[in-house]
């Protein structure tokens, strides 16, 4: 694997817990450019004001004041941003969510805690598939 980052693909993680998204990001550094992010009004501040354009964004559901459907929404609605994969990565687990992520177009949907080979296995499954779907 080569440590050039330009050749990295960019993994944003979105999540109040900052455990959560250190393991993650132990889990991912060494294959993608991970950014992280505890808050939805950070995520957004990163991908507006810094231009931040992820190949793939890991989000988490319960937040306080902005929850992951609220920033799916605003990360939907920004034409750049608009075809990249967002895999819900959570801890709400019902059958209700997994429902409503697919229904608004999420690309997956993880529960925490998560296995860290099936969260590998899956994005790099998307990443691979967005490849080849210019359209994603």
């Amino acid at each position: 694997m080569s440590n050039d980052v330009e050749n990295k693909k960019i993994v944003l993680m979105v999540d109040d817990d900052e455990i959560h998204l250190l393991t993650a990001e132990l889990c991912l550094k060494d294959d993608y450019e991970v950014f992280k992010s505890k808050s939805g009004d950070e995520a957004l501040k990163l991908l507006i004001k810094d231009k931040i354009i992820p190949d793939i964004i890991l989000l988490d559901i319960i937040m306080p004041e902005m929850d992951g459907w609220d920033v799916f929404g605003k990360i939907k609605g920004i034409s750049i941003l608009k075809n990249v994969p967002i895999l819900f990565l959570t801890s709400a687990n019902g059958e209700a969510e997994r429902r409503k992520a697919r229904d608004i177009g999420a690309v997956d949907y993880i529960t925490k805690p998560f296995n860290m080979d099936l969260l590998k296995s899956t994005i790099k499954k998307i990443l691979e598939v967005k490849g080849k779907d210019k359209k994603w």
